[in-house]
């Protein structure tokens, strides 16, 4: 009896801390207000309250600490509360919580320290907000996060490392915003991502550079965006099986679109505007393909598909559009003498009659071209052309005119095309740009002229583009870079000179060239970089050099950029690497690739001026057996040490502590001595001999202990000095 009255009188206390219009069920811990009229959040919820459902009040503001109370919370559901912002540190004290649904309130912009406190959260719900920018930094202290679904938001723009910290994110959810620009880094540090979804936005080309950094994704929804065209291989994707592009704009699909997503299995393309697509390679695993709702055009052009279809054993999805006699015949059903090319107009048959007078209004397309009035698109693509045909729409603006044998792009090539803003000319076996080549070609942003057999460019090629702002020279003949040419394109941001023969970098190669962004210079034989050749480039942000000669760090070279924050030198024969390398961008670099290179020996103080900023460094496959203090590295999100030989002896156990205290994969292993060959360098017990072994071990099971002297040692070490030693562990 003493026991049911001591129980009777926990229930009446209970109750009577619950606070009006709310319901409290004491013995499941779950308190509702629903629907009242709530102006802040209750002080008299019991403290042991797990489950807080809050819908449908008027909160406006959620202020600092407004949950202490409530220490115990493990669910909360805020939707429908009218909340418009959240202010620094609202959910503090809340470290037990895994679910939070804060969806359809009014919340515009989310703090960096908005969502501090939440270390145990898992699923987190912001969809149907108005959420324009998300500061850098504001998912920093959710590493417990699964789930982040950010549907129907008013999002435009992702930068890079905007989901720094969510370093076990699943599932992203991206769709019904207004995205259209996406940072190439947007999504780098997710490395436990496997589904995307990014439907329902304003991409118009397919974010290739910001979902490589997705190598374990599996599922990628880009559906009911307005993209046009997915380009040679547009997409690299290693562990990628599901992938949706419906309800598109897609005009064409390149053969090699996704040679580098080799684990594809599901290819999405209904209710786009394809007739027809080319046999894909580099997708041995593929299973289905879907085109319903495509103007399939069933002939003779579809019969290299259709034969690919048999021999890899897809299953197609798709019905004829034409000719008239095949409408409507499923892919599955044809076979290839039905699928003739007498069906086409214009004919492709050169000894056909002449064209016949087109009636009044009619749109005109050079014979054996096709011309698009919806999507203002043409294609000549692979007709065997020797001369670049005219008589375009003129508000075409993508013009498609890949592997045709033209040699030469003669002056004035594109009359009357002021709208062009995309130009296609791969595959082409083009040596010379005439002077004049592009005039009148006054809106043009993208010229695409990679694998043909340009060796040199004279600066009058591109009188008359002034808007140029990529421009795309990979695989050509180039032995130096084209010096001069750069002069008229004032707008230009991405130059990509890969896999040429280029020797060496000289002063004056760029000039002209002040707006620059992204240089790729991958792939060609450069010994040399002169100290001012990068002189004109002082926006520069990306530099590419991965799998040239380099025997050393161009260091003299980078000094003036003060904007870079990425730089590839990874497949070079550096074998040392000397003190302050990088100092000259100290300041701004984020992204340091050094890999398989070789490399023996890094100075101890290679990485001065190095510190908080850098976010990935790429070590893996080299040959040295230690590496220089990067305690101050606290903002690393990717760290790669797999294939680099650590001599694990007790001048390594600096390195080891710093290891164990990253909550982050690195993949150090020992390459020496005999008896730890091979064991992961945080799993090794060669340290166990070493002194001040045992202090280690004692503030790693003390973390309390830990935490204080880190304060205190914050406290007498001046802000200007580095940490010494590899003690100091990201928060």
């Amino acid at each position: 009896w003493g026991l049911l009255l001591l129980a009777a009188t926990l229930r009446a206390t209970a109750a009577a801390r619950c606070p009006a219009a709310c319901v409290c069920d004491n013995l499941r811990a779950h308190v509702l207000c629903l629907n009242g009229s709530l102006t802040a959040i209750p002080d008299t919820i019991p403290e042991l309250t797990r489950e807080l459902d809050l819908r449908g009040n008027s909160f406006m503001v959620i202020p600092a600490r407004a949950f202490l109370a409530t220490p115990y919370l493990t669910h909360l559901d805020l939707q429908r509360c009218k909340v418009e912002r959240l202010e620094e540190g609202a959910f503090r004290g809340l470290g037990r919580l895994v679910y939070l649904n804060l969806a359809s309130n009014g919340i515009v912009l989310l703090y960096q320290e908005s969502l501090d406190g939440l270390s145990s959260l898992q699923q987190l719900i912001l969809e149907g907000n108005r959420i324009e920018e998300i500061q850098p930094g504001a998912f920093g202290h959710l590493g417990s996060l699964t789930v982040l679904d950010l549907r129907a938001n008013a999002l435009v723009y992702l930068p890079d490392m905007v989901f720094q910290g969510l370093q076990v994110l699943r599932w992203l959810r991206l769709s019904h915003n207004a995205l259209h620009v996406l940072g190439s880094d947007a999504f780098a540090a997710l490395p436990a991502l496997r589904r995307l979804s990014l439907d329902h936005n304003e991409l118009q080309a397919l974010p290739g550079e910001a979902l490589a950094r997705l190598d374990g994704a599996t599922w990628l929804d880009l559906g009911h965006n307005p993209i046009t065209y997915v380009a040679e291989e547009a997409l690299a994707m290693a562990s990628l099986r599901h992938l949706f592009l419906d309800h598109a704009s897609l005009q064409d699909v390149a053969p090699d679109a996704f040679a580098h997503s080799p684990q594809l299995r599901i290819l999405d393309l209904r209710e786009n505007q394809l007739q027809g697509l080319p046999p894909l390679a580099g997708v041995g695993g593929l299973v289905r393909v879907s085109l319903d709702g495509n103007p399939l055009l069933c002939s003779c052009l579809l019969r290299p598909f259709h034969k690919w279809l048999a021999r890899a054993r897809v299953q197609a999805e798709g019905a004829c559009a034409a000719p008239p006699t095949l409408r409507g015949r499923s892919l599955d059903s044809l076979k290839s003498p039905e699928m003739r090319c007498s069906h086409l107009w214009p004919p492709l048959n050169p000894t056909a009659p002449p064209e016949q007078p087109r009636a009044a209004g009619s749109r005109q397309c050079p014979q054996g071209c096709v011309c698009s009035p919806d999507f203002h698109h043409g294609s000549c693509e692979n007709r065997n052309l020797q001369e670049i045909p005219r008589g375009f729409p003129e508000d075409t603006r993508l013009l498609d005119l890949r592997r045709n044998p033209f040699r030469t792009v003669p002056a004035d090539a594109f009359p009357g095309l002021k709208e062009l803003v995309s130009l296609h000319l791969q595959r082409c076996s083009i040596r010379v740009l005439q002077p004049g080549a592009l005039r009148g070609l006054e809106s043009l942003v993208y010229l695409y002229l990679t694998d043909n057999h340009l060796s040199s460019l004279a600066a009058a090629a591109f009188e008359g583009a002034p808007q140029l702002a990529y421009l795309d020279l990979d695989h050509n003949a180039f032995t130096r870079v084209p010096a001069g040419t750069f002069r008229l394109l004032p707008n230009l941001i991405s130059l990509h000179l890969q896999h040429n023969a280029i020797g060496e970098l000289a002063q004056g190669d760029l000039a002209g060239a002040r707006g620059l962004r992204w240089l790729y210079l991958a792939g060609n034989a450069i010994r040399h970089i002169a100290p001012a050749a990068l002189a004109p480039t002082k926006m520069l942000e990306k530099l590419q050099l991965e799998g040239n000669h380099l025997a050393e760090v161009p260091t003299a070279a980078l000094w003036g950029l003060p904007a870079l924050s990425e730089l590839k030198l990874s497949r070079n024969p550096i074998k040392h690497i000397g003190d302050s390398a990088f100092l000259p961008v100290a300041s701004s670099l984020q992204h340091l690739y050094l890999d398989n290179m070789g490399l023996e020996r890094i100075s101890p103080h290679a990485f001065t001026g190095l510190g908080p900023k850098i976010r990935s460094l790429y070590l893996e496959s080299n040959k040295m057996s230690n590496i220089p203090d990067m305690s101050n590295f606290t903002g690393l999100e990717i760290l790669n040490l797999q294939n680099v030989p650590f001599h694990c002896d007790c001048q390594l156990l600096l390195l080891s502590r710093w290891i164990n205290k990253l909550n982050l994969r690195v993949g150090a292993t020992c390459g020496s001595p005999a008896e730890a060959k091979g064991l992961k360098v945080k799993l090794s017990t060669t340290f166990q001999t070493c002194p001040g072994w045992g202090q280690g071990k004692a503030e790693e099971t003390n973390p309390n202990k830990t935490k204080a002297a880190s304060k205190s040692s914050k406290k007498k070490r001046s802000g200007k000095s580095p940490a010494r030693g590899f003690s100091k562990s990201r928060a």
